[in-house]
């Protein structure tokens, strides 16, 4: 078990899956707002260059896990281009995919984008469906890590991609003592008070500095059954990509 696994939002008993899910229909309304605000926008250049880093696979057929309210499967439709592009919003919440599901509307995508409430370590789909899975700032709320990422590579076809934006806490000084102080005085406040929720925003750091970084998670890959693993760290390892292939 990765120390992440063992975090839960509100106690330390019950299901992991079920209090994020619990968390994450609660702070749905306010979730979009805090994440840009609190990364103050940093989050969209770390998602474009990500997805950019996709995009020169081509993929068409992608299921977005841990989608949330749609924002990184939004981005795959206005940077991948639409024609010929479906692309699948898979989570546990329906009050983050709700916010999701009138984005896609507001936008005129639901051509594009559509949503199903999945849980990450039993996927539905069959195997080999999609080019490419991403998921952005979602695998560390995973109850099971291992799993999860196996489950993502069966739906992949063989020679498609997983692409993982992830948060972790810089591993360097002075960045590293910085950000301590970011995530556990200033995001929490801020966190609080918008979402009014005393759990979420201290949760949430504690995974990014729990969550198994670099080298580590890509060994975690490679046993999962990718390979040619590549990552990325961005804004002093605040942010790190992980590119692999089936």
């Amino acid at each position: 078990m990765y120390r992440q696994e063992e975090i839960k939002p509100y106690a330390p008993t019950g299901e992991k899956h079920e209090q994020v899910e619990e968390m994450f229909d609660h702070i749905a309304p306010t979730y979009d707002v805090l994440n840009h605000t609190l990364s103050l926008g940093t989050d969209r250049g770390w998602r474009r260059k990500a997805m950019d880093a996709l995009g020169k696979h081509r993929p068409r057929h992608i299921l977005d896990v841990a989608t949330g309210t749609g924002d990184f499967a939004i981005l795959a439709a206005r940077r991948l281009g639409t024609e010929g592009l479906h692309i699948t919003g898979a989570d546990i919440s329906e009050g983050m995919m709700q916010v999701g599901r009138e984005k896609v509307r507001q936008l005129g995508l639901e051509h594009v984008i559509s949503f199903r409430r999945e849980d990450c370590t039993q996927l539905s789909f069959d195997d080999a469906s999609f080019d490419a899975v991403t998921v952005a700032y979602g695998v560390r709320n995973f109850q099971d890590l291992d799993a999860g990422l196996r489950e993502m590579c069966r739906v992949l076809r063989p020679g498609g991609h997983l692409l993982v934006v992830e948060l972790a806490s810089p591993p360097h000084f002075p960045m590293k003592q910085l950000f301590w102080l970011y995530s556990h005085v200033w995001m929490p406040l801020v966190g609080r008070l918008v979402s009014k929720d005393d759990h979420a925003y201290r949760y949430l750091p504690a995974t990014m500095e729990a969550f198994p970084q670099g080298e580590v998670m890509e060994g975690i890959l490679l046993r999962a059954g990718f390979r040619s693993v590549e990552w990325k760290r961005f804004t002093f390892g605040i942010c790190t990509m992980y590119l692999a292939e089936k």
